[in-house]
């Protein structure tokens, strides 16, 4: 029948980390529910104590209070060792998962770093300077071309720096004597000399109107 069906695989796989974490925390969830029942009835006892006098009732209470007490230290006991084992396998699980990242870190340096070779590859030192070069070149002429551009038609090649300096020198004179008024220089202010053709009494030019009549004189 073995044959036929199989056998039946008997093993089961073995627990995770965290299937393990999660079952020890349920038992101590459920040791920490019975310490905290034990509390209650402790103190229940310790009221009991209180308003009982001292005598065999008294310490029949005393002597249930002791086996709750007893029974409290065991369970929390038991809750301390759970606690340290859900402690440990924490410990194990962040070890683990530090591992697993630091595999994954591995693969994506190799897989970067085989990429970076690659595109080494196709990066050459010395192209990076022959185009760094031309690009130099490229702006000096840019430059030169600007500059021819830039130059003036209208001024000649043959002026004398010593017939600019003394214009330059008369130009500065001149405009050091403007007025204090209005700042003009003084080839801009309106002429103030008087008219010679004033001084001369000249008659005024004869007009159209006279022209006509001695016209008409001459012919009667």
């Amino acid at each position: 029948m073995k044959r036929i069906f199989g056998a039946k695989n008997s093993k089961e796989p073995p627990p995770s980390i965290q299937d393990a974490s999660d079952r020890i925390n349920k038992r101590g969830e459920s040791v920490e529910d019975k310490v905290k029942r034990l509390d209650a009835e402790l103190c229940k006892y310790k009221d009991q104590i209180k308003r009982t006098r001292p005598g065999p009732a008294q310490e029949a209470i005393k002597a249930r209070a002791m086996r709750v007490l007893k029974q409290k230290k065991m369970y929390e006991g038991q809750r301390d060792m759970l606690y340290n084992q859900t402690f440990n396998l924490d410990q194990v699980s962040f070890a683990a998962e530090g591992l697993k990242d630091a595999q994954q870190t591995m693969t994506a340096l190799k897989s970067a770093n085989k990429e970076l070779k690659g595109m080494m590859k196709t990066v050459k030192i010395q192209d990076i300077d022959n185009l760094q070069d031309e690009m130099m070149d490229l702006m000096d002429v840019s430059s030169e071309i600007q500059e021819t551009l830039g130059r003036s038609y209208n001024v000649p090649d043959d002026i004398d720096e010593d017939d600019l300096m003394g214009e330059l020198d008369a130009l500065e004179a001149d405009m050091g004597n403007e007025t204090e008024a209005d700042g003009v220089p003084s080839y801009l202010q309106p002429d103030t000399e008087p008219d010679l053709d004033e001084g001369l009494d000249l008659p005024p030019p004869p007009t159209g109107r006279t022209n006509n009549r001695s016209s008409t004189a001459s012919s009667g």
